[in-house]
């Protein structure tokens, strides 16, 4: 058989086993169950420009205002990524120049630009989220939340339009809601399916949710895993968390393969956050990972009842896409 050939049934029968361990948790009762077969692997890891400690990063003259204050505390912090916001729905910012991201570069850090999208104007969003490219950037995360919910064809221009203009293997990764089962109008499917974003930074601040750390990142990793992207969170150190929620965070990112964690924001971290995000952590001892899938059953709808129907249809079966 050639090798494309190969490579077309290997993803087939992966494909076809993901959707199937999706569609037969229904047998098992509750929402989530662990699996009494091995689940298909999922690639967690990720090498390249998100791949270690991340800081978001709103407004540079919160951050420090120059690229020599911001190396030197991210260096002090243990941070190797920034990601600087870089554009706002089609408006590039101007904070966010050449200059700025060279000179980050020349001192070690890796340098990630970020835009809020909103849906309204998906070729003029995928524009402004190229600039970002053409500044220097390691890579580009899209922030995409409420305003993009329903509208798929909206998500389908904007990644296409995006796609042509930095290429098929440019960095690219969706931060957004991480229950995406409290989101089913949400396009995942889209942002995150063949030709879309590499990398799935799910936005878990428990304390914002409500959540123990715990239940938030396991909620986040059940319901994300589906969707076959390297998942590298992003948690929070706005509202003041305690620093034994960052660093438990840290460790359970660590006991899932994750090769890297972000924080939402450096303007809004403190001193007692700043030590949680860069103190030495150790393993959780005996720790189990929730190695499930999300649940479906039969009248189950959304987003990931769409993507499992992409994979059935994807792997040969006449599956509509409803």
């Amino acid at each position: 058989m050639p090798m494309a050939s190969i490579r077309t049934r290997a993803v087939a029968i992966a494909c076809c086993a993901l959707a199937a361990a999706m569609i037969l948790a229904a047998a098992l009762p509750g929402k989530a169950r662990p699996q009494t077969a091995e689940p298909p692997p999922v690639d967690t890891s990720a090498g390249g420009p998100l791949a270690g400690d991340g800081m978001w990063i709103w407004y540079v003259d919160k951050a420090g205002g120059s690229a020599a204050r911001i190396a030197k505390k991210a260096k002090r912090r243990g941070i190797e990524v920034v990601l600087i916001k870089s554009a706002d729905a089609g408006s590039v910012w101007s904070q966010f120049t050449s200059s700025l991201v060279s000179q980050l570069k020349a001192r070690g850090l890796k340098v990630c630009g970020w835009q809020f999208v909103y849906g309204r104007g998906p070729k003029a969003e995928a524009a402004a989220g190229a600039a970002a490219k053409a500044r220097g950037a390691d890579c580009l995360v899209i922030d995409a939340e409420t305003d993009y919910e329903g509208r798929y064809p909206q998500a389908s221009t904007y990644m296409r339009q995006l796609r042509a203009r930095v290429g098929p293997d440019y960095p690219l990764g969706l931060s957004s809601f991480p229950y995406t089962d409290y989101h089913p109008a949400f396009p995942y499917s889209v942002f995150l399916g063949p030709g879309g974003a590499q990398y799935n930074l799910p936005q878990v601040y428990w304390k914002t949710i409500g959540d123990r750390v715990d239940d938030s990142f396991v909620h986040t990793w059940v319901w994300n895993r589906a969707y076959g992207r390297p998942i590298l969170p992003t948690g929070q150190t706005y509202l003041n968390p305690k620093p034994k929620q960052i660093k438990r965070f840290r460790r359970l990112a660590a006991a899932h393969g994750m090769a890297g964690v972000s924080w939402w924001s450096w303007q809004h971290t403190r001193k007692r956050q700043w030590k949680g995000v860069s103190a030495p952590v150790a393993p959780i001892l005996g720790y189990q990972r929730y190695d499930s899938y999300p649940y479906l059953k039969q009248g189950s709808k959304g987003d990931i009842v769409a993507w499992a129907q992409q994979l059935l249809a994807g792997g040969g079966f006449s599956t509509p896409v409803s």
